[in-house]
Order: C-alpha cells, then structure tokens, then sequence
C-alpha cells in the first residue's frame, strides 16, 4: 500500500518537473506535446461548463445566508489558508456565524463497508458531512479530515468546519446545525453548484500563472480570462516592492472592477511539536543548524523563511504536497539531520498536523507559524468585511 502511495506521489513530481521544464529528454518533449492537446480540450470542457451555468441551463443553489467563496487559479502553493483564516477570524471578531466549508482534500475515505454498514443501517446512501469542529470542540484528526480543515479548526476555536464534497449539502448542514449566518467556500471559485455573494481569488505574486497553461500541461484549474469572476484579488507573497506593478497591470487587462490587495504570509513564532504548543521567538532560529522538512507544492518559500530568519540549513527533504509521513520517515529524516548537525529540524504548520507522535527527543521538532500581513490595500480588505458583515 505505500509502496502505490508513494508511486503515484513520484508520478505527480513527474508532471509537475514537466509543467516547470525540468524535463528534456525527447519522450518528456513527446509527453509534452500529448499534454498540451489534452490542455485544449479541458480548457473547452471548462468554459463549456461555464457557459451552462451562465446561460442557466445548470443552475446553482442560493443557501439561506451569505457565502464567501476563497480560491485561486492554479494548483496549489497560493498559501491559501492563511486568508482563509483570516477572514474567518475577522467574521467571528464581528460577531458573526462563521463555517468553514471544504471538501477535506486527501483525507482518509471511508471503506466499501463502513459505506454499506451505514446503508445498511440508517437506510440512506449517503453519509451526512463530517464536522470537524462544531465551533466549540474538535472533533476531527488530521487523517479524517484533511490536513487544511484540521489546521483551521484548531486555530480557530469558535468557527465551525465541515467537509463533504458536496458543499450545497454541508452548508445547509452548517446553517441547520450551528446556525451559521457566514459561510466560506474554501477552494471555491470552481466549485459553481454553489452560489457565492462575494468571489475572493488568490493569485501567488511570486509565481503567477506558471506556464500559462491550463491542466494538464499546466498548473491552471482555469483560463487567466476567467479571474474577471473575482470581486477581490489577493496577491499573495508579495515583499511590498513595486514588483508587482507588471501583474496588477496584467490583471487589469482582465478585469476592471476587482480591487486588489497585496499581502504577505509573515512567520510569527515557532511552536514545539508534542510539547503542548511551546512557543520560541523567531530569534531563536538565528545561527541555529537547522534541518527542514516539507511537503508542500512551494517549498522553496518555506525554506527562503528559515534563511532569512538567520538559520543555517544543513539538510532539507521535500515530499510531495499533502504527503501524509510515516514513523519510519520522520525517524530517517532526524537521523539524516542528526548526521548533518542539525540542533532542530523545522517544518510547517501544514505539515506538522501530518506528523505522527514520536518519543525521540534528541532533535526537537518545530513548526513555522505564518499569518497574513495586509501590505497594500487595508482599506479594501477592511471594506470587503464590512461589506460581508452588513450584507
């Protein structure tokens, strides 16, 4: 079983180094040519669907409150969660009935039996979606609800989370059981069953759009045409420079009455893995051997953190993004940082939640705890909750 897991993990690398042009050989150029044909009909089919939608020959579901869709163009690496926790901690600071809806990505499926135990038993197909915080208690571990909804339930205590991949039916969940006023769409600005009031799109200032592509010759879900849909723009990753001007130039070719808004995912503090959340300075990590570990689709912007924070890294390994570790993986990866001199070995707070529990103590394990930093555009940002908090 985690010989396939891992397969398919290098299979995924695989595309990915092709997408990036990290593959030369002439079966990669043949492979690239093959993809880029199967780009063009996705990108038909995808705005094929689009034009049912808009033309109301499929229709999408209002839900009795209002919905906040958060998503991006591309695969992966926008630093997503983030700004998803922030305007949920915003909505509930303003007193507002906030729930997470997301479809729990890579989380643990249920079995073909406990599927027909419950058929068997409630006399219904379908499970109901699984809660994993009610807006009080977490109920839910990493495995069974996905590393991202179990990370914003344990941050956020006083907002509900729920996953299903059928979002219209976990938001009147949401609304019947907590009776939710706010809901956000996490990873939404595809999922067009649901109607949003506001359509929030990120966009990774440091790597846009990749090659420009769609899937599967490359990283975008959709045409860049389509960010038009967007009411707000976050660009994300931004160093507060004018950089940016090119983008935001580009942008507006596209649309013109999204505002935009730049930030930046700022580390706050370290926190001890298995040590009841102890916290260290960021100044602690300066002149330290450190040993990073990853598997995220960006590592390199994890590792650019570290480095810049003053740490110096002695060894470092990446595994593909959501990669879920086993004992044996974070034992080999300490004893290849203890090898390398390492004092510490520091991963993300996505990854962290995908760490099993290990008794070691010899190399100390921290994760990175990042925020979202409004470097441009704090009134829009402060209008766009004012404007959810009064709609």
């Amino acid at each position: 079983m985690h010989r396939f897991k891992f397969s398919a993990e290098e299979l995924e690398q695989y595309f990915l180094d092709l997408m990036a042009g990290r593959r030369r050989k002439w079966y990669d150029r043949v492979i690239i040519c093959l993809l880029f044909a199967a780009s063009r009909f996705y990108r038909m089919a995808v705005q094929f669907r689009h034009w049912l939608y808009d033309k109301r020959v499929i229709r999408n579901q209002a839900l009795g409150c209002l919905v906040v869709s958060i998503g991006n163009l591309s695969c992966g690496g926008t630093g997503k969660t983030p700004v998803v926790e922030v305007f949920a901690r915003s909505l509930s600071q303003k007193g507002r009935k906030v729930a997470i809806l997301s479809r729990g990505y890579r989380r643990k499926k249920r079995t073909f039996w406990e599927k027909l135990a419950h058929a068997f038993n409630s006399g219904e197909m379908e499970f109901p979606p699984q809660v994993v915080s009610d807006g009080t208690n977490l109920l839910m571990d990493s495995e069974h609800a996905g590393d991202e909804p179990y990370m914003l339930a344990s941050n956020l205590p006083d907002v509900a989370v729920v996953v299903d991949k059928n979002r219209v039916k976990s938001g009147i969940h949401a609304i019947d059981e907590f009776e939710t006023d706010v809901i956000i769409l996490d990873d939404g600005f595809q999922y067009l069953k649901l109607k949003p009031h506001i359509n929030i799109v990120l966009v990774d200032s440091t790597d846009p759009f990749g090659n420009g592509h769609v899937l599967p010759r490359g990283i975008l879900r959709e045409p860049i045409k389509n960010i038009r849909r967007a009411d707000y723009i976050f660009l994300t990753k931004s160093d507060g420079t004018h950089k940016n001007a090119h983008l935001k130039r580009f942008l507006r070719r596209h649309t013109r009455r999204a505002e935009i808004i730049e930030c930046c995912h700022k580390p706050q503090h370290l926190v001890k893995l298995f040590s009841n959340r102890e916290e260290q300075e960021l100044s602690f990590l300066n002149n330290k051997k450190v040993a990073a570990l990853s598997a995220i689709a960006r590592p390199e912007s994890f590792e650019n953190f570290l480095e810049q924070l003053g740490a110096d890294l002695v060894a470092r390994d990446h595994f593909a993004d959501h990669h879920r570790y086993t004992q044996q993986e974070i034992i080999d990866f300490i004893n290849t940082a203890k090898a390398a001199g390492a004092e510490m070995v520091v991963t993300t707070e996505k990854d962290a939640v995908r760490i099993p529990h290990i008794d070691r103590c010899d190399v100390p394990i921290y994760y990175l705890r990042i925020q979202i930093d409004i470097l441009s555009g704090k009134e829009s940002f402060d209008q766009c909750i004012s404007r959810i908090c009064f709609m």
